[in-house]
């Protein structure tokens, strides 16, 4: 099997048999645009086809999988946003890795990036549980949500700039529908920084001018209708950065217990 079939009972599954499905950008667009509801949008994502290249790769990586995943079946969907509907805290990655999210179902979930983000996540109040191995593990966030900047694992972890574009209106719609209750935006990398910078503009927020450079602890303060909000900069949990200490666990927990204080102001 290449990809789990909306509706078919797969826990968190957001989608059903006759959700709508963009096969180009210009679907993605119309598509992100008229949903009226975060369950509505979180439903598309999860079933976009706009990317021939992301799509191939994802159901490919489902159907042959990794030695060590043999005996399971994986997703092999767009990863859709997670989380509370109202957070206070929206985290933002650059995309599903291969057999974490893609094998899955949730972002950050079944890789080592995953068990260190949802481990500083824990420890700093935001997670209920100090490790996310699958959907419908009974972990839940706190005052958060996660999304992805792409919604589908691509090849060497590199989705190319037509497909980051395409993918963005589900990004910004998202960030629009949150954005009443967020006061906190954390980029996990410098991708996801860059890939988040104009979502924000494009929902509305007013964004200071030339854009800052990315860094880990960097914060910026940004507003939207007047309300106050800030971006942070970390580090992303990959193995490269964890394995040569770029990365810690000290790094990460403060980070997040930052932002747990921002979102509290």
């Amino acid at each position: 099997m290449t990809c789990v079939p909306p509706g078919s009972g797969w826990p968190g599954d957001p989608a059903r048999p006759d959700t709508p499905v963009a096969h180009d950008a210009a679907e993605v667009a119309e598509l992100a645009r008229t949903s009226g509801t975060l369950a509505e949008l979180t439903a598309r994502q999860s079933v976009c086809r706009a990317c021939p290249r992301l799509v191939d790769w994802r159901e490919e990586v489902a159907a042959v999988k990794r030695r060590a995943f043999t005996g399971e079946t994986y997703w092999g969907r767009p990863i859709a946003g997670w989380g509370e509907e109202k957070p206070g805290i929206l985290i933002v990655g650059l995309a599903p890795a291969a057999h974490g999210g893609n094998r899955t179902g949730r972002i950050f979930t079944g890789d080592r990036s995953g068990d260190w983000l949802f481990a500083s996540l824990y420890r700093t109040g935001l997670a209920a549980q100090e490790t996310s191995v699958h959907a419908g593990d009974g972990q839940r966030l706190i005052g958060t949500r996660m999304v992805a900047a792409v919604r589908c694992a691509p090849p060497a972890n590199k989705p190319d700039p037509a497909e980051r574009a395409a993918c963005s209106p589900w990004l910004t719609e998202e960030i629009a529908m949150v954005a009443g209750s967020v006061r906190v935006v954390v980029a996990l990398g410098g991708f996801a920084w860059q890939a988040v910078w104009p979502a924000l503009r494009e929902a509305g927020y007013d964004l200071p001018r030339p854009r800052p450079a990315f860094g880990h602890g960097a914060e910026v303060e940004i507003s939207r209708d007047g309300v106050p909000a800030y971006l942070l900069g970390c580090y992303h949990p990959s193995q490269q950065n964890t394995f040569t200490g770029r990365v810690t666990t000290g790094m990460l927990d403060a980070v997040f217990t930052r932002a747990n204080t921002l979102r509290k102001l």
